[in-house]
């Protein structure tokens, strides 16, 4: 006779604790460190090449509501699986992170390789038009829903294999206090992986200046010319580069971490 590893009179975690209020709150705190998060990583983007705050919100919007389908899509499934509900949460949350944002890339990669073959401005991830378009937000932000939901798709067909059923069994298993464990599951551990992912992902979605490795391949030449006649006036520069005098050229090397010189 076999016997369900899930029938176990001391599972942790109840069924209701994930959308309990001691959860809800927990959910709520980690969204807004999050957000903080998306919010430090655009002060850390070199001045020339930060984002207008209304690209900024375009381009994580995109990021929260994808965060919110799959937070709302583990809760869901993981209340439907029997057994532990914070661990099949855990499991569901360190996938989605792991080989989730893989595929993610790859998705988002592929669909912008199309876009230039077939010319489709609008899926050009990051780019919305001059000015800043909403309808082209909306289809960028249906493009990336809908990879989601492939992505997750996929997931849970692989979380059904019966190797996690052994795996539920001693993830959790050192916690025994539900509340630590809820804390666990929907705060510290997501807390440190979220930023990461969040960072990554805002990169992924992000659009990147075509021009930016020209632009520090002249101040690149420039600085040396700078450098060497020892004044800016006596080096042969055009009337474009005349913009750009040393103390901006210094500026935007350190910020772009360019080194060797």
């Amino acid at each position: 006779m076999t016997v369900d590893i899930f029938d176990e009179p001391d599972v942790h975690c109840k069924p209701n604790a994930l959308v309990g209020n001691f959860g809800w709150f927990l959910q709520g705190l980690l969204a807004t460190l999050a957000f903080l998060c998306l919010i430090i990583k655009r002060f850390c983007e070199p001045k020339y090449d930060r984002r207008p705050w209304k690209v900024w919100f375009f381009d994580t919007s995109k990021q929260g509501m994808g965060s919110l389908l799959m937070h709302s899509a583990n809760l869901v499934l993981a209340g439907q699986i029997q057994g532990d509900p914070c661990t099949w949460y855990m499991i569901h949350f360190l996938m989605d992170s792991s080989l989730g944002l893989l595929l993610i890339f790859f998705g988002i990669r592929f669909s912008q390789h199309v876009a230039r073959v077939k010319n489709w401005e609008s899926f050009n991830f990051g780019e919305y038009g001059k000015p800043e378009s909403i309808r082209i937000w909306f289809i960028q932000c249906g493009l990336y829903l809908s990879l989601l939901c492939c992505v997750k798709i996929v997931i849970t067909l692989l979380i059904s294999l019966d190797i996690w059923r052994v795996i539920t069994k001693f993830i959790m298993s050192p916690f025994t206090d539900p509340r630590t464990e809820l804390t666990i599951v929907m705060l510290i551990i997501p807390l440190f992986i979220n930023a990461l992912m969040f960072w990554v992902t805002d990169d992924i979605l992000m659009h990147r200046s075509r021009h930016r490795v020209g632009l520090l391949r002249r101040i690149k030449i420039q600085y040396h010319k700078v450098q060497q006649s020892g004044r800016l006036e006596d080096s042969p520069i055009s009337d474009e580069d005349e913009l750009l005098n040393l103390d901006e050229t210094s500026t935007i090397l350190r910020s772009s971490g360019v080194q060797g010189f």
